[in-house]
């Protein structure tokens, strides 16, 4: 992601959220079609600063030549909602897009590099909490988020070096946060089962346990994990961590080199899942599968765009395909499943 400077900031917004009609996932049809069951597909669509849900059957999306394409929309540019987020300065380059269930209610949490973080209900686009953290610059750098159990929202800002968990269930403008210092913090989750807060960093995988209360929240480190080095001397360089939805017991982790599976039973890396050969490649930006179809997604970065990091391209694996983005930027892309 960016390192810090000036950015002309004049891509177009797509205003308040906003939801079109939604077609049967499992329907048959597109240009290409794709197998039965398969979920929609969350992407950060940086070029035009929004995040989308895409018609999973749809080999090309095009929304300038059809509309349809896009099932739900959300960018915080022009929407009172977030004024006071300075998403103008602060929504920049989002780069993380998660869907979670959350007492009975469904929720995008997006992360931008210039310090724009929200928990959005979907479909309304309403504000569950927001803050902004270094607005206008990527001095932190907040780069994923995770939402718990009690409401609170944990972020990772790999510039800023630190996880930090907010009193976010103490309403929509909570600002109260306790943190933890984490190398090049870059990825979140929260694991059910065990209780824990999971983070990656440029060379660990660690778990926080959450005390404290939920207006006064605290972060303990329990847990350290050296990640797995692919050259001496080099950081391995963490970057995504996600549940596997098809084995509860690991984690997903990418790193700068490659792509492994973390078992938490054997608390090892390992590169034994379906499909590695293929998944398994550099600077995998996000990954995850869908537990019904056996699919998993990733996105990598391509050459010749407006930032080294983007990619019009969402890879797919077991079966090998692809969907494409008409003029994208895209960072990260996910299977809509809300958990």
């Amino acid at each position: 992601m960016p390192s810090r400077r000036a950015v002309v900031l004049g891509a177009a917004g797509a205003g308040a959220a906003a939801a079109l009609p939604a077609a049967r996932a499992d329907a048959a049809g597109g240009d290409g079609g794709a197998p039965a069951g398969t979920p929609p597909v969350l992407l950060t669509e940086q070029a035009s600063r929004r995040l989308l849900v895409l018609d999973p059957r749809r080999r090309v999306w095009d929304p300038a030549a059809d509309a349809s394409v896009v099932r739900w929309q959300f960018s915080p540019l022009g929407d009172p909602r977030y004024r006071d987020l300075s998403p103008e300065l602060s929504w920049v380059y989002p780069c993380e897009a998660k869907v979670r269930r959350h007492r009975r209610r469904t929720y995008v949490l997006t992360t931008a590099s210039f310090g724009f973080v929200a928990v959005v209900e979907h479909p309304t686009g309403r504000r569950y909490w927001g803050t902004v953290i270094g607005p206008g610059d990527d001095l932190f750098n907040p780069h994923s988020a995770e939402l718990l159990p009690d409401g609170n929202v944990a972020v990772a800002c790999s510039t800023g070096a630190r996880v930090r968990l907010y009193a976010a269930s103490q309403g929509p403008r909570a600002t109260r946060f306790a943190e933890a210092e984490l190398k090049g913090a870059h990825a979140l989750h929260w694991d059910a089962a065990l209780g824990l807060l999971w983070a990656l960093g440029d060379d660990e995988l660690v778990t926080y346990a959450v005390g404290g209360t939920a207006a006064r929240p605290a972060l303990a480190r329990t847990s350290t994990l050296g990640l797995p080095a692919s050259t001496p001397g080099r950081t391995p360089g963490g970057h995504d961590l996600f549940p596997v939805a098809g084995r509860p017991g690991r984690l997903w982790v990418t790193t700068n080199a490659a792509v492994f599976q973390y078992d938490k039973k054997s608390r090892t890396f390992v590169q034994d899942f379906a499909g590695a050969a293929e998944i398994s490649r550099k600077s995998v930006k996000a990954v995850g599968d869908d537990p019904r179809t056996g699919q998993v997604v990733t996105t990598v970065p391509e050459s010749g765009l407006g930032e080294t990091w983007w990619t019009t391209t969402v890879s797919v694996h077991r079966p090998q395909s692809s969907y494409r983005y008409v003029n994208g930027g895209i960072y990260k892309a996910r299977w809509w499943l809300p958990v």
